[in-house]
């Protein structure tokens, strides 16, 4: 409860008190005044004696009771209104505190509006999520940016990722849309779909390029891959809205829940379910794993043999893509 609520609840009721102590006071004293007006009209007798004394004995209480309220004021507020102000304010708690674990439960701790670059203080709090954390899971179309957020910290993690199917054209065809809708009616969709294609092959690589900072990479490729963005961390999950129906944007609104939120409960419980899909292709990459056995887990996942210079082709792919996504967005390399 605010200092200036609790100080005009205080002041008011004490305000009540004393103007009911003042109106009994001023009650008195017109009654004595009277009585001692109407003994003075009377002769001297038993009548005139009566009311001198009911005069002089109002005049006594109210100058005693007055006396008297003034000694015990402050113990009669110690022993009323603190208890009462004291409830109000526990009161007060157990409210806040409700509403309180109802937010962390259904909404989200930040917000990061649409953008058209990399927003720094998003990723500067996104990297903190990552450090802390132990499992990184990442849902989404290619891979690229948990890879380089990968090589940008210095830790070690548990990866699973879920990234769309490049052997499915309809896996790709929501990102296609988003895209088309931003660039406009103009757009090219056959060279954008080409495009996307090469993203999620450059994606895998970088994948494979981080494994060090990892003791496992699970990659799942799925045919329906939802079209937000989600990543996962011990304490928080991001969702990135390409579902969002406003102006598309390269970078679009973001949503950061705690671990206590039910979002962060039903995407666990999602990504579970993306995992378990029977008919998806996976590729799994660890420490040890050699560039022949990435080749041949990358040709089956994507129906193209992987040379090795179909290999340096995206490698280097990836990293200008590393260096110009890090420098906008102020990570560290």
């Amino acid at each position: 409860m605010p200092a200036d609520a609790t100080g005009l609840r205080t002041h008011r009721i004490h305000e009540i008190f004393w103007t009911r102590t003042t109106l009994l006071l001023t009650t008195l004293l017109v009654v004595s005044g009277l009585a001692f007006w109407a003994s003075s009209s009377l002769d001297t007798g038993t009548g005139r004696s009566l009311l001198t004394a009911v005069a002089t004995g109002t005049m006594v209480s109210a100058v005693v009771g007055f006396g008297q309220t003034l000694i015990t004021a402050r113990a009669t507020r110690e022993a009323m209104l603190n208890p009462l102000i004291e409830e109000s304010r526990k009161a007060l708690r157990e409210l806040s505190e409700e509403y309180r674990s109802l937010n962390q439960e259904f909404f989200p701790t930040h917000v990061f509006e649409a953008s058209v670059e990399p927003d720094p203080a998003f990723n500067a709090l996104m990297m903190e999520d990552l450090r802390r954390a132990k499992q990184y899971w990442f849902r989404g179309f290619s891979g690229r940016y948990a890879a380089v957020r990968l090589l940008a910290a210095r830790s070690e993690w548990e990866v699973r990722a879920v990234v769309a199917d490049p052997r499915e054209r309809s896996a790709i065809s929501g990102r296609a849309r988003y895209i088309a809708r931003r660039e406009g009616a103009d757009t090219d969709l056959d060279k954008i779909r080409d495009e996307l294609h090469e993203e999620i092959r450059i994606g895998l690589v970088g994948l494979f390029l981080a494994r060090s900072r990892c003791t496992r990479i699970d990659v799942t490729v799925v045919a329906d891959p939802p079209l937000d963005r989600v990543e996962m961390f011990d304490d928080s999950v991001w969702i990135t809205l390409y579902s969002d129906p406003a102006a598309p944007s390269p970078y679009p609104r973001t949503l950061r829940f705690a671990e206590s939120s039910f979002i962060h409960g039903m995407e666990r419980a999602d990504f579970g379910r993306l995992h378990a899909t029977r008919d998806a292709r996976r590729l799994v990459i660890t420490p040890d794993t050699g560039r022949a056995e990435f080749a041949a887990q990358f040709a089956r996942v994507t129906g193209t043999a992987l040379t090795d210079d179909g290999f340096g082709e995206l490698e280097a792919a990836f990293h200008g893509f590393r260096r110009d996504f890090s420098a906008k967005a102020e990570l560290e390399s």
